[in-house]
């Protein structure tokens, strides 16, 4: 997952680890694109090399504005933002902890 969004040239992507804090995930990934188009671009991307890594149920919203876009992969959920976007909902701030990928992290999102 992390390869897709470094081959698509996501900005600040960030891994917040969810356990303990709720039941719907196990980790959050939160990354930011330049422009509609570039987040559009890394949902789809992402959508089908999850479901070519086996990842059953993946569902997508916000993919036609693009603004925000919602990857829904089971125990991982990946929001794709404009920078603006992202500053203004601030989920690193709701949900704390947030850190770059570490070895355990990355194990994860490979």
């Amino acid at each position: 997952m992390e390869a897709s969004l470094d081959d698509d040239k996501a900005e600040s992507i960030v891994v917040i680890d969810l356990s303990g804090k709720t039941d719907i995930a196990d980790y959050m990934v939160v990354a930011s694109g330049t422009s509609q188009r570039h987040i559009g671009t890394m949902a789809t991307h992402l959508r089908e090399k999850l479901r070519a890594n086996g990842f059953k149920g993946v569902t997508v919203e916000g993919e036609s504005q693009s603004d925000w876009v919602l990857i829904d992969a089971g125990d991982i959920l990946v929001h794709l933002f404009r920078p603006d976007i992202r500053e203004f909902y601030g989920l690193e701030k709701l949900w704390g902890d947030s850190k770059q990928p570490n070895e355990q992290t990355q194990e994860v999102l490979a």
